[in-house]
């Protein structure tokens, strides 16, 4: 993920140099790359790809200041608009997604009594705001999901359905792995784990194969299917896979956890 972030702001910079507002063609381009920087300057902030702690606080603010500077300067634009929803409504879980050593809470058992609720409802609001306005891009449509997520009272009272239809769009528009993924765990709560399953197979050998986050949905699968055994070998799969101590020490429990139950 650092590769990635350094490669995205070297290109930031090729693109910006020398210093001059770019002309009304070459702008959308030159916006994309920027949201692009900002959205993986967060994600790392809000999950690190490696080291001890699960964030890295100093990164998602740094982006969030930024994504307000640009929807400042271009407010009528729906995916820096959509961009900064999605920061705040995912910001605003970060109080109640680690315990008190530091631990992984999972998004199932958070206290969302925890969340930051200005940064909901502003979040929210803009997300709405970015909803509305045509066409819709990838941030708008993952600020709609992260909306209904923030605005339910617990994981039971949240509007599965939804969430899977703004996946299928998201899916069609943007082709990406990880939103397959994140969809199959919604497909589970509307159709069951064996559904989901079915989905998560059709990525492997994908981009995703080895990959820790691939391991872990199945893992939760698994055990929400009942099979217990298929769950521990799969949480203990993805444990070994990640670099990042508190996701490790999550999954290594959970691998755990299931050994018990098989």
């Amino acid at each position: 993920m650092a590769q990635r972030i350094s490669r995205a702001k070297q290109r930031l910079r090729e693109q910006a140099a020398p210093f001059t507002l770019p002309s009304a063609q070459a702008l959308p381009d030159r916006l994309r790359i920027v949201l692009h920087v900002l959205y993986l300057v967060f994600n790392e902030g809000y999950t690190s790809t490696s080291g001890d702690g699960l964030h890295r606080v100093e990164l998602s603010a740094e982006a969030i200041r930024l994504a307000r500077l640009l929807v400042a300067l271009r407010p009528d634009d729906a995916e820096s608009t959509g961009l900064l929803a999605l920061m705040l409504l995912t910001d605003a879980r970060r109080p109640a997604r680690t315990g008190p050593a530091g631990e992984l809470v999972p998004l199932a058992d958070q206290d969302r009594s925890q969340w930051d609720a200005e940064l909901v409802r502003e979040g929210a609001e803009l997300a709405d705001r970015a909803m509305a306005r045509r066409p819709l891009g990838e941030y708008a449509l993952q600020a709609a999901i992260a909306a209904v997520h923030d605005r339910a009272p617990s994981t039971a009272a949240t509007d599965w359905r939804q969430v899977v239809s703004l996946y299928d769009a998201l899916e069609r528009l943007s082709g990406n792995p990880m939103v397959s993924l994140n969809k199959a765990v919604a497909v589970a709560m509307v159709d069951g784990p064996a559904r989901a399953l079915d989905l998560l197979a059709t990525l492997d050998g994908g981009p995703l194969a080895g990959s820790h986050r691939l391991d872990a949905v199945r893992a939760h699968l698994y055990e929400r299917s009942g099979d217990a055994a298929a769950a521990a070998a799969a949480y203990a799969r993805a444990a070994q896979r990640t670099t990042n101590r508190a996701e490790r020490d999550y999954l290594t429990l959970q691998a755990a956890r299931a050994r018990t139950l098989g």
